[in-house]
Formats: structure tokens, C-alpha cells, sequence
């Protein structure tokens, strides 16, 4: 183990003062409070088709460590890691570079190596695991990283920062109920936050369901009269719709894009009936005059015609923008509404019968044979009306619950760092500080036990050899 110059008294109250810990906590640097504080591999071993997974920042995740999409290397390779940054079950690891903090404990699968990820060799004797754990992922200890972190375009902390981090090093009976009470708390809260985060996907499969259901005259089946026509289904093309594609790559060349000029609009820019268009992704005036046939106006309808199905919106402006070669431009006619026209492209029904008749082996490529046989329920302008009423009516009803969501999630996800900074204020077992001192005092201190474990370090410590004097 590197040696590091002793925490100075004036270090120690700086560290209680700025993080809020309790008078009778102890503070160690990490190299100290853990056995010992690494960094995986710096090295790039080879891939290879058999051998053990090699662990980076990327596969730390949500407290866990994710081994899929992992690196295999050779066995060779991974015990040459070992040989310096080998894990064990318990330890933790820290993501160090790029998104930092992530933290995740070594399972009792072990057979695997790291590379550029912090490793925090456990120390049972002086830390809780769960304890410690705990505190790398709060808020306070991430501050401080954050406030040491160095790098360009991508953002790392150095090995000897994390080795002269802080820990609290509370009485050990103490971490542990701070451990037992933020596993009960944390867990509480998680769940409540995976329903959460379960509720959009919910909510895309409702949106699903009701372009469906409108698409099929099952959304508007209640509100039709007596006197109302039968169902009448048609095929795009015979509903008066036209259907045009977009310029071909020998009217339009990457070469033709500028910077600030007049929009394209290409799939990439259309996602749940909405066009954004790019800034990046422009022609000159003199171009888009050149494409006249392909000019969008206010009311048309813009579907991709690559890749992903279902991308559809309406026009709603009247500024100058150009329908791309990635997508295909349709005019609803005096029988269609432009907007009962996006619905039918979003629709399950729509998306099912494109991916299916559609041609390209690699990619999905709609053609104008395909999108105008697509056969759906086609009612007079009256009930089409009515369906666009329902299904805004019934999307704002989801948008609205899915902010909600979102606001929630951003609580919750709030919440947790509250329970946490508290935990590490010592307020989480202010009381049971109170009703146990036998506990927190005398052998049991903190100031005591860190003592004993530099005490059993320094009789551990080989003797210094001292040099003989020459004799004459």
C-alpha cells in the first residue's frame, strides 16, 4: 500500500465541518478506512473468443455491475490484472471516468477483471460494507469528487484523489444501524420508483391502443347514429390522398446542406406526431427553390419512409421547410383531415402492415405501392372530427399523467439523496445514539477502534532495515 501523509488535526475539522458528520465520528482517508484503494487495468487487452469478462465504468449500474456487452479477454490477461487490481466478493468498485460515481459491490462471482474503474478493497474490521457503500453513492462524497474532477471532453477523477477521499468512520455497532435503517428506507423509496418508471411504458402502450381502436371505427362505434352509413373501409389510394416521395440522392447531396438555412425534414425529425427540425440539417434558399415538388405546406403530412414505421405529423407551419429523401409527403384531399391522416400512419394497424409489406432486406424502405394500399377505416369528415377530438382529448389525458410521472420521478430520485445526506449527519440515529452511549463510547468509540486498527497495521509493518557503518 502507497503511504499517504497523515490526516492533519485541522484536515480532520475541516472534513466534520464541511460534511456535518457527529463529534464522535472519525474521519480516514480511503486509502486508510479501506485495505486499500486501486484502479483496474490502464492497459487494453485483447478481445478473445473465450476467457473472463473485463468490467469498465460503463458496466456499473443502478448498484449493480452489468456483465452483459462485456469485453472478453483472455485468462492469460486476467490474471496478469489480478496480479495488481484483482477483486474480491465485498469490494467496491467506482466508476472514475466519464459518468462518475456510479458504485457497484463485487458479487461472489469474482472471475473477472476491471479497467479504469476504482477499486475499494473491503475492510470488515473497520467499515460496514453496506455502510460504506452507502456513503460513495451519497450526494456529499459524489460533491466532493466532482469538486476534485479533472479532464477535457471527458472527466475523470485520479486514483490519488480517491485514495485521499473521506470517509466517517462512525462506531461500528452505530454503522451498522445506519446501514439496516437506509437499506429499509432505500428500498421503500426504489420501489416506488421502478412503478414509476414502469407507468410510461404503460402509457405508450394506451396511446397504442387508442390510435387502434380509431383507426378501426371501435373509438367512435357508440357515438355513430342509426342513420349513419356503414363502415366504410379504403385504401389510402382511393380516398383522394396523395402520396409523394421524397427527392432522390441525384436531386439532394450531403454536399447541399448548410448551416441556419431552409429546414429538411427527414424520419430523424418526426417522433409522436411532432416535426423538430435541425439546424444542421438545412439547404440554401436557392436549393430549396430548385425542389419545388417537394415544398412542404401547412397541412401536409410527413411520414419516414426508412427505417422506423410509424413516424407521422402534420405540418403545422407555414415557414419554408423540405420534405427529405428520407421521408414522403402526403395531401389529405377534400375527403381526409390532415390530422385523421396522422393518426392512421401512427397506428399499430399502419406500422404492422408497413413492416410487413415494405422492401429492403437491411433497412425497411416505404414505397408509394405500399403506403397507399394500406387499408383502414375511412368515415365521412363529420366522424373524423370526432375521432381527432377523442384521441387529442385522450393523448392530453396521458401526457399530463406522464409529467406527473416525471415530477414524481424527480422527487423520488431527490428523496433518496435526502435519506442518504441525513444518514451521513448522523440524524437517522441521533435517538439510538442517545438510548445506546455504552455502545458509541469507551472501547466501542470510533476514536477507539481506529486506534486498534493502527496499532495492528504498525505491528504488521515490516522492521525498517537500518544500513551497518562501515568499519575501517
Amino acid at each position: 500500500m502507497s503511504k499517504l501523509a497523515p490526516l492533519t488535526t485541522e484536515k480532520i475539522i475541516h472534513f466534520k465541518n464541511s460534511f456535518s458528520f457527529p463529534n464522535i465520528w472519525c474521519v480516514a482517508y480511503a486509502q486508510f478506512a479501506f485495505n486499500e484503494v486501486r484502479d483496474g487495468t490502464h492497459d487494453s487487452p485483447k478481445q478473445s473468443e473465450k476467457g473472463v469478462p473485463l468490467i469498465t465504468s460503463k458496466n456499473l449500474t443502478n448498484g449493480f455491475i452489468d456483465f452483459t456487452n462485456t469485453k472478453i479477454i483472455s485468462l492469460e490477461d486476467h490474471l496478469e490484472i489480478s496480479k495488481r487490481s484483482g477483486v474480491s466478493t465485498g469490494d467496491l468498485l467506482f466508476s472514475m471516468i466519464g459518468t462518475i460515481g456510479n458504485v457497484a459491490p463485487v458479487p461472489e462471482n469474482t472471475h473477472f477483471s476491471v479497467k479504469n474503474v476504482g477499486l475499494f478493497r473491503k475492510n470488515d474490521s473497520l467499515l460496514n460494507r453496506r455502510f460504506s457503500f452507502h456513503w460513495l453513492r451519497s450526494h456529499p462524497y459524489q460533491k466532493y469528487l466532482g469538486d476534485h474532477k479533472r479532464g477535457g471532453n471527458q472527466k475523470f477523477v485520479s486514483l490519488g484523489v480517491l485514495r485521499q477521499s473521506p470517509i466517517p468512520i462512525p462506531p461500528l455497532c452505530e454503522q451498522k444501524v445506519i446501514a439496516d435503517k437506509l437499506d429499509t428506507l432505500l428500498a421503500q423509496v426504489e420501489n416506488t420508483k421502478a412503478r414509476l418508471e414502469r407507468i410510461p411504458q404503460i402509457l405508450k402502450r394506451f396511446r397504442q391502443s387508442v390510435l387502434a381502436a380509431a383507426v378501426s371505427g371501435r373509438l367512435t362505434e357508440e357515438w355513430r347514429s342509426g342513420d349513419t352509413p356503414e363502415q366504410d373501409f379504403k385504401k389510402l389510394g382511393d380516398a383522394g390522398v396523395t402520396v409523394k416521395t421524397g427527392p432522390f440522392g441525384s436531386a439532394l447531396h450531403k454536399s447541399d446542406y448548410v448551416y441556419g438555412g431552409i429546414p429538411v425534414i427527414n424520419p430523424m425529425h418526426i417522433s409522436e406526431g411532432i416535426i423538430t427540425p435541425s439546424e444542421s440539417m438545412t439547404i440554401s434558399q436557392q436549393k430549396y427553390l430548385s425542389l419545388e415538388a417537394w415544398h412542404l405546406r401547412k397541412g401536409d403530412i410527413v411520414v419516414g419512409r426508412r427505417g422506423e414505421m410509424g413516424r407521422a405529423a402534420v405540418v403545422g407551419s407555414d415557414e419554408d421547410q423540405l420534405c427529405g429523401t428520407g421521408s414522403m409527403l402526403l395531401r389529405a384531399g377534400k375527403n381526409a383531415l390532415p390530422k385523421y391522416l396522422e393518426i392512421i400512419l401512427r397506428s399499430p394497424t399502419a406500422v404492422s402492415y408497413f413492416n410487413s409489406a415494405s422492401v429492403g432486406s437491411t433497412m425497411v424502405n416505404l414505397n408509394q405501392k405500399v403506403i397507399k394500399n394500406l387499408e383502414v377505416y375511412f368515415p365521412p369528415l363529420k366522424e373524423q372530427t370526432e375521432i381527432v377530438r377523442r384521441v387529442d382529448q385522450l393523448f392530453a389525458h396521458a401526457d399530463r399523467i406522464e409529467q406527473q410521472v416525471n415530477q414524481a420521478l424527480a422527487q423520488v430520485n431527490n428523496l433518496i439523496q435526502s435519506i442518504l445526506a441525513k444518514a451521513f449527519r448522523g440524524e437517522l440515529t441521533e435517538q439510538w445514539r442517545k438510548d445506546n452511549p455504552e455502545l458509541i463510547s469507551g472501547e466501542n468509540s470510533a476514536e477507539a477502534l481506529l486506534e486498534r486498527i493502527k496499532a495492528e497495521r504498525a505491528a504488521k509493518a515490516p522492521a525498517k532495515r537500518t544500513r551497518k557503518k562501515a568499519t575501517a
